[in-house]
């Protein structure tokens, strides 16, 4: 594998870059107009201008990007996340094309992409699933004699969904009918598929997420466990690894459960299984991500592993030079993902110019990022700018210098999620390690997030006067 073709844009494309010119593989960035002067444009060793901003007319044009990869002769292709990177049809292309896809075989995105043919794929491995449909459904009468039957409160969930579009909680029966009109539409206007699924809701989960990795020559390992369970609109904002509440049976069982749902789908490449842990610490299988993760980092720091490098070494066909008895979690890793959104403002995306953009650096400080100083912030894309990665020996360490490296960030001329982070890393509950995934719901508010800052700015201002007399006092000492 001599050269790689990244079909992506931002942060994660110069995260792949890294890896493959550590390997000694060329690589070649793809563009679009409104991206032609991004970091990741000048990373590479060859950049192709690919189409308009817009992302279906550039990012998301798989049969462009293949062309493009075999006139400049690419064994292969990383997706990143997003994008094309759970496209079983891209996936198919490129094997038809005689180009490596690093990631899963088409069948395994298939399979994995359907929440429903992913849950029957699975159930003949005893992986605990939660009460639920066992099949897509739009008929309304005959979905709610099944809800009654589960009992309230439930999930209605888009079978083709994600990102929390096509999802419902309801409560009670009266609300029922009205909240399933409401997902079958959302789920028709953002998929093209208006079936969804019930099951019963967990009401207090965490969300607890598995890395596996798996060659071509039947070996499977887990890297131990991620904590997603900060998150705004059904979308992670902080993770980290391992997890405050898992016990070491507890890790072992869930990661033996995550390589059979990786054996039920044949499954190759580095790939994420989600699961919803409950108040008993009971486990339920949610779904498998079939791509390398945005919180990937984090699993990289408590193991020592570089797990773009693995990715590229199974495509290359070769056996995993890890075992599982070789890993151990050493330490404690946070990642807070920072975007473009301004959390006193429903989190609502901030566009405008970086003015100002320098990033904070030290020791156990990783920034994962795809902007510079002077740049615009496209509409046409996720919002977010980089991410910030923070490792200690201890949880308490991570957190404390996730908070001093926040406060190092210097961003003018947008919002960003950086105050959010602060709040959550000094926040009672989640420095307890007792949270789930409704911390923004029961703690967070654009009121609270000021009064904190207030404070803080108080304690600062306190802190600067106090200083400032000690000086004085020196200063007016008698020189003996």
């Amino acid at each position: 594998m001599k050269k790689i073709l990244i079909a992506n844009r931002g942060e994660i494309a110069i995260r792949v870059m890294r890896t493959a010119k550590k390997m000694g593989i060329k690589t070649v960035a793809v563009y679009s107009t409104i991206d032609r002067n991004a970091p990741h444009v000048k990373y590479a060793d060859e950049a192709v201008l690919i189409g308009e901003a817009p992302s279906n007319q550039s990012y998301l044009l798989g049969d462009k990007i293949i062309e493009v990869a075999k006139s400049l002769d690419v064994d292969a292709i990383h997706p990143g996340y997003g994008f094309l990177s759970e496209n079983a049809e891209f996936a198919e292309s490129c094997e038809a094309n005689n180009i490596i896809f690093i990631g899963p075989k088409s069948k395994a995105i298939k399979v994995m992409g359907s929440k429903l043919a992913a849950k029957e794929a699975v159930k003949h491995y005893n992986i605990p699933m939660v009460p639920g449909t066992e099949e897509a459904i739009t008929d309304i009468p005959e979905a709610k004699k099944i809800a009654k039957k589960i009992g309230f409160p439930i999930l209605i969930k888009a079978s083709a969904g994600g990102g929390g579009k096509g999802m419902r909680i309801v409560e009670k029966e009266a609300d029922f009918e009205s909240q399933m009109n409401r997902a079958i539409s959302e789920a028709t206007s953002a998929f093209g598929d208006g079936s969804v699924f019930i099951e019963k809701y967990v009401t207090s989960p965490r969300h607890i997420e598995i890395q596996i990795m798996a060659d071509a020559h039947g070996n499977i390992i887990h890297l131990f466990e991620r904590e997603c369970s900060i998150q705004r609109r059904h979308q992670k904002v902080v993770e980290e690894a391992p997890s405050s509440v898992l016990s070491p049976e507890l890790r072992h069982e869930m990661g033996e459960a995550a390589i059979k749902v990786a054996k039920a789908c044949d499954y190759l490449g580095a790939g994420t299984v989600e699961f919803l842990l409950d108040d008993d610490h009971n486990f339920y299988f949610l779904e498998m991500n079939t791509r390398l993760q945005v919180e990937h980092p984090v699993t990289e720091l408590i193991t020592d592993t570089d797990l773009v490098e693995l990715q590229i070494r199974v495509a290359r066909g070769e056996v995993l030079p890890i075992n599982q008895t070789d890993l151990k979690i050493t330490g404690h890793a946070l990642e807070l993902r920072v975007y473009a959104e301004d959390p006193l403002n429903d989190f609502l995306p901030s566009v405008g110019n970086l003015e100002v953009y320098k990033l904070p650096v030290g020791r156990n400080i990783r920034v994962d990022n795809g902007f510079e100083e002077g740049m615009d912030i496209p509409i046409y894309y996720d919002p977010m700018l980089s991410k910030l990665i923070t490792y200690g020996k201890t949880r308490e360490e991570a957190i404390e210098l996730m908070i001093s490296a926040i406060a190092d960030y210097q961003i003018e001329g947008i919002e960003t999620t950086l105050p959010f982070g602060t709040f959550v890393c000094k926040h009672e509950a989640f420095r307890s390690g007792n949270f789930d995934t409704h911390f923004v719901k029961n703690y967070y508010s654009p009121e609270a997030l000021k009064e904190s800052q207030e404070a803080e700015a108080k304690i600062a201002a306190m802190i600067a006067v106090k200083h400032y007399l000690e000086e004085q006092k020196l200063l007016r000492l008698p020189v003996k």
